[in-house]
């Protein structure tokens, strides 16, 4: 459900065809055309004008569209559908439709970007909005919340695609393309690999998130796994601080929404004690930092000759040596991302 689109009308691949037909949504005899989307990595996504109004259609690819030979498990579909039931029985509005199982298709209502922009264009854009970024930080408790009191070990099938998704692309690539983060983030991995306090999302970025009348929607649950709360926290609030390197005259106020995430966050944690979360956070942080520039998938934003050497060697320290709050880790990373 990206906003950026290929203005071109073409008929839809066979799969999304065939997923409505089995679900009764067109005739056997429809053969409706679309609107493919672009903007994603993971997933064949696209708009399709039904009589029942539009719908988003998606279906997970086996290779993901990095430069990377980075594949996983198409069945992650099923895993996605199942958490957006769980968001839909937890935070406003429903967003999944359907889900077809034979052909792994989900059918999603389409929110309209006008309405509903993306947090990632509206950061760009310089509209940073803290009181949004608080939204945020408490829907994430909201739904981490839901998780905990899900059957965690119904969902333990799931976390072979956590560490396909996020743990080895992310983490392990980038120890093993640099030996000497090896050590720093070994104990990182070893326990996430080994978490199950809550379900998480994976993949809370302001690119999956749009900016809804009535406050956040979250897409793109792809890593849905059980695993560490802190995880959520920390990727969310990871690229909040990376875009400050990348927009240098918005660092301020994208710090700013950082501090007001993690405050709602932290204020809505009923399921452990919100100081275990924060100091498991303030590890992951800069581990999650040195990933989006060392890892098979580094932001699009930063490079070695703008921002990348400066990220590592703020996150190196950070990692060595967590910070005991956010303001320290701020302030600490400012040391090697503030230029004169």
């Amino acid at each position: 459900m990206t906003s950026v689109t290929d203005a071109r009308s073409l008929p839809i691949p066979p799969e999304f065809r065939d997923a409505l037909r089995g679900l009764g949504m067109i005739g056997a005899s429809d053969h409706p055309v679309g609107t493919p989307l672009t903007g994603g990595v993971s997933s064949d996504v696209w708009r399709v004008d039904l009589a029942g109004g539009a719908v988003c259609l998606k279906r997970a690819l086996p290779k993901l569209k990095v430069a990377a030979d980075w594949r996983a498990p198409t069945e992650r579909a099923g895993w996605e559908a199942r958490w957006l039931r769980m968001a839909g029985a937890t935070l406003a509005p429903r967003v999944l439709r359907a889900f077809d199982e034979r052909t792994g298709v989900l059918v999603l209502d389409w929110l309209d970007p006008h309405t509903h922009p993306v947090w990632k264009g509206e950061l760009a854009s310089g509209r940073v909005d803290p009181a949004f970024a608080a939204a945020v930080g408490r829907s994430l408790a909201a739904l981490h919340a839901a998780g905990a009191r899900e059957t965690l070990a119904e969902w333990e099938a799931a976390r072979p695609l956590f560490e396909t998704l996020r743990i080895s692309p992310y983490l392990r690539a980038t120890a093993e393309r640099r030996d000497e983060y090896g050590p720093l983030i070994g104990g990182v991995v070893d326990s996430l690999t080994r978490a199950a306090v809550t379900v998480v999302h994976g993949d809370v970025s302001p690119k999956n998130i749009l900016v809804g009348p009535s406050g956040p929607v979250f897409l793109d649950a792809e890593c849905a796994s059980p695993g560490d709360p802190a995880f959520d926290l920390a990727f969310c609030l990871n690229h909040l601080v990376l875009k400050g390197v990348w927009l240098p005259t918005l660092r301020d106020d994208l710090h700013s929404a950082a501090a007001q995430l993690l405050a709602a966050y932290l204020s809505a944690v009923t399921w452990e004690s919100a100081p275990d979360v924060l100091r498991r956070t303030l590890v992951l942080l800069p581990a999650l930092a040195l990933a989006r520039v060392d890892g098979v998938s580094p932001v699009e934003y930063l490079s070695e000759d703008r921002g990348r050497p400066d990220v590592r060697r703020a996150a190196v320290d950070l990692l060595a040596t967590p910070a005991h709050t956010l303001d320290e880790h701020l302030s600490r990373w400012s040391t090697y991302t503030t230029k004169d």
